[in-house]
C-alpha cells in the first residue's frame, strides 16, 4: 500500500520506540509523518500543520489522548482521530467515540489495520464549513462525519483561506452571512484560493439575500440550501459535488436547492 501524494499523519505516544518504529514504517510507505510524545508537543505542531490522521495513545502522562484530541478538534476539525489503547473496554470506546474519535484500537496495533483506517480516511471527502454560527458548525460536524466526511470548520473569511491552503477540499458550505464579509466576498476569497473548489451557500434569510444568492450562482457557485435545512436534500447536494461527477451534476444541484 502506497500513500497518496501529501498524506499526512502525526502519531502521538509516551512510548518513544512505539513513535520511531511507525513513523519509519509509515514514512517508508510514502507518508508525511509528525511524530509527539506528549500532548503540547503535539498541538504545538498541530497548530503549525494540518494532518489528515492523528494516532492518539489514551493514557499518557498530563495530557490523555482524549483531551488531547478535542484539543486538536478545536484547531483542525478535519483532523480524523484513532484512539490506541492498552486498556480497551466498551466506556472507553464510547467516551472516544462521543468525543468525536473515529476509532478506537488495541494496543499492540495491528498494523495492516492501521494502514486499512489511515486509507479509509484518505478515501473520505473533505468539506468545510464557514459560519460564524459554532452551534450550527458543531452539528453539522456530526452530521456530515456519520456520513462519511471529513469536516473543517471556519467561523470567518479568512480561517477559511487559511485552511483552504492547508488541505485540498472538495466542498466549502459558505453562510451568506459572515463577519468579516458577506457571502458573495467569502466566495470569490475562497475561488482565488482554490478555483477547483466546489461552492454550496448556505443562509437562513432567502428573502433578504435573494438578490445575492442569484449573483453568487451567476458567478460559479454550485448550489444553494436554506436554513433550517432540509437534511436529505443537503445530504443529496454534498454527495453530487464531493463525488465523481460533481462537475457534470453542478447545473442540476444548483436547480433543487435544499
Amino acid at each position: 500500500m502506497t500513500a497518496p501524494p501529501g498524506s499526512k499523519i502525526l502519531l502521538v505516544d509516551d512510548d518513544i520506540d512505539i513513535c520511531r518504529n511507525l513513523t519509519d514504517i509509515l514514512t517508508d510507505l510514502g507518508y508525511q509523518v509528525d511524530a509527539a510524545y506528549d500532548g503540547p508537543s503535539a498541538l504545538d505542531l498541530v497548530r503549525k500543520s494540518s494532518y489528515d490522521v492523528a494516532l492518539l495513545d489514551l493514557k499518557m502522562p498530563g495530557m490523555d489522548g482524549l483531551e488531547l484530541y478535542r484539543e486538536i478538534k478545536k484547531e483542525r476539525a478535519g483532523t480524523v482521530a484513532l484512539i490506541v489503547t492498552a486498556y480497551a473496554s466498551a466506556a472507553t470506546t464510547k467516551e472516544a467515540l462521543m468525543a468525536g474519535a473515529w476509532r478506537v484500537l488495541s494496543k499492540p496495533v495491528n498494523l495492516p489495520d492501521v494502514l486499512r483506517l489511515v486509507d479509509q480516511v484518505l478515501n473520505q471527502p473533505l468539506v468545510l464549513v464557514v459560519d460564524d454560527d459554532r452551534s450550527l458548525c458543531a452539528n453539522l460536524w456530526d452530521l456530515l462525519r456519520d456520513r462519511g466526511y471529513r469536516v473543517g470548520l471556519a467561523y470567518n473569511s479568512s480561517e477559511a483561506v487559511a485552511q483552504l491552503r492547508d488541505a485540498h477540499y472538495k466542498v466549502v458550505l459558505i453562510d451568506m452571512k459572515i463577519p468579516d464579509g458577506n457571502g458573495g466576498e467569502v466566495f470569490l476569497r475562497i475561488r482565488e484560493a482554490d478555483p477547483k473548489v466546489k461552492t454550496i451557500l448556505i443562509t437562513g434569510y432567502p428573502l433578504e439575500m435573494d438578490d445575492v444568492v442569484a449573483r453568487v450562482l451567476a458567478e460559479g457557485a454550485d448550489a444553494v440550501c436554506y436554513k433550517p435545512f432540509d437534511v436529505p436534500k443537503l445530504l443529496g447536494a454534498l454527495q453530487t459535488l464531493a463525488g465523481p461527477g460533481g462537475d457534470a451534476a453542478k447545473e442540476s444541484a444548483s436547480r433543487n436547492p435544499a
